[in-house]
């Protein structure tokens, strides 16, 4: 705005103008203007207008709360899922839609209205195409930020031509060396650094969510950044997402990190808005060969499985809609996975499965890890030990204001001790504990814990064995 008022008053000076906005602020008292308010009366007492401006000189970082009638030339970076409410007064029905745009200028958010949500859909747009805005205005958001807002009048078109001006997205894709500063709506590649897991959370409403949990690796392996993207839908994510797969992450907020639940380095947050991309595409076709080291347990339609690979990692699997009669404990399967994710095997209607034999497969006692050889958070392990204190149960609020039941005892090898916690529903399996029971536990996943410690946390799934 600024520069704006500068080219069409040449004869004043920023320092000037600085003044002007200063004295202005005076005269009407403090706490009523802030210095862009300042500046629009400032503008009206020079006879200067912002409304005039040409439309095409106009890019991201030219926006003030106030401009309208704008047309904009931009890349898509985000889209956000279409929100349906009701008016309360008339009970109309209202459809709303966010996007994220960029330039290279900078990036804002976009919100669009009723027919123009579906846009999206109908012109096939996705991240990085360029799109024409046209008759759109700027608003406040609720955070104080601007917001282009299109709403009646306003459209939006896939843009004719090439604007290379704006860099597309592997122009603006940073990798994690390069980060080193708190950054919105951040595209940024790495490999997955950690098994990635999805845990279930609740929002302020108390409405349940799903975040997704990683870490973002370098290629040396020797920086990793947490990633936690918040309100993850599952089926927008790639079929196949395994460590150390090359992602890209668009649209992300890169924020200081956090030591109680990371490295204390950077972190990389997202939302339902932000994209995964795979950099490369896994073959849809890999055989996979799995042991079965536990009994089938019924979840609906699914029957859920803990497995070990050739390598000894652990693997859960779910047959959903597929006969599991023949599934046994050491039974050992090849198989096409419809999904991965991680650690988990996904195994639908379309999937291949056969039961084979193959006595090369490690069998359970040798994937049993040692408490003084269970070091990467994340990883899922298999453990034999006694119970040292007696489990201690509390009652915890969450952030959100959940009440949840929390239990943890104290477990011990010939090598170490370690914690070992339970929350929510998995909280009643250790309450049954007592002091010396001799315990297997399958797929506890290694986490941080209070002050920084390593500590066991039960998965819903995890089981527990006691050993004669």
């Amino acid at each position: 705005m600024i520069e704006i008022l500068l080219e069409q008053k040449p004869d004043v000076n920023l320092e000037q103008l600085k003044e002007l906005i200063e004295e202005k602020k005076r005269k009407i008292g403090a706490g009523y203007l802030t210095d862009q308010g300042a500046l629009f009366l400032v503008a009206a007492d020079l006879g200067a207008s912002f409304d005039n401006v040409q439309r095409t000189k106009r890019g991201i970082k030219d926006l003030y709360i106030g401009a309208r009638d704008l047309d904009l030339t931009v890349r898509l970076l985000s889209i956000y899922p279409i929100r349906v409410f009701t008016k309360k007064d008339t009970n109309e029905r209202i459809e709303s839609r966010t996007i994220t745009v960029y330039d290279v200028g900078g990036s804002i958010k976009a919100r669009l209205w009723d027919n123009l949500t579906h846009v999206i859909e109908e012109n096939s747009f996705k991240p990085g195409d360029l799109i024409q805005i046209k008759n759109c205005y700027v608003k406040s958001a609720l955070n104080g930020k601007p917001l282009i807002n299109i709403g009646e009048g306003g459209n939006i078109y896939p843009y004719e031509g090439n604007d290379t001006s704006i860099p597309d997205l592997d122009g603006i894709t940073s990798n994690i060396d390069s980060v080193r500063a708190e950054k919105e709506n951040a595209v940024i590649s790495g490999l997955i650094g950690s098994i990635p897991r999805i845990i279930e959370f609740s929002d302020s409403r108390g409405e349940r969510k799903k975040s997704l949990q990683t870490m973002l690796s370098n290629e040396s392996g020797d920086r990793k950044l947490r990633v936690a993207l918040w309100n993850v839908d599952e089926d927008s994510l790639p079929r196949f997402f395994q460590v150390n797969f090359p992602i890209r992450i668009i649209g992300a907020r890169i924020k200081d990190g956090n030591l109680q639940y990371g490295n204390g380095d950077f972190e990389i947050h997202g939302d339902e808005g932000t994209i995964i991309e795979l950099k490369e595409k896994p073959e849809d076709y890999e055989v996979h060969t799995i042991r079965i080291i536990s009994d089938g347990r019924s979840d609906n339609n699914s029957v859920n499985y803990i497995g070990v690979d050739k390598d000894k990692n652990l693997v859960y699997v779910t047959l959903e809609g597929l006969k599991s009669n023949n599934v046994n404990l050491n039974s050992v399967m090849d198989c096409i996975p419809s999904r991965i994710f991680g650690n988990m095997v996904f195994l639908k209607e379309d999937s291949y499965l056969e039961l084979v034999e193959n006595n090369s497969l490690p069998r359970i006692e040798e994937c049993v890890s040692k408490i003084k050889d269970i070091k990467t958070v994340g990883d899922s392990y298999i453990i034999e030990s006694i119970i040292l204190q007696q489990p201690n149960t509390t009652q915890v609020n969450t952030k959100n204001g959940e009440l949840v039941s929390v239990t943890d005892t104290l477990i011990g090898d010939d090598t170490g001790e370690m914690r070992l916690v339970g929350w929510r529903d998995s909280s009643a399996e250790l309450e049954r504990l007592k002091v010396g029971d001799r315990i297997r536990i399958i797929g506890a996943v290694l986490n941080t814990g209070r002050e920084g410690k390593l500590e066991l946390t039960l998965r819903k799934d995890t089981l527990i064995n006691n050993l004669l």
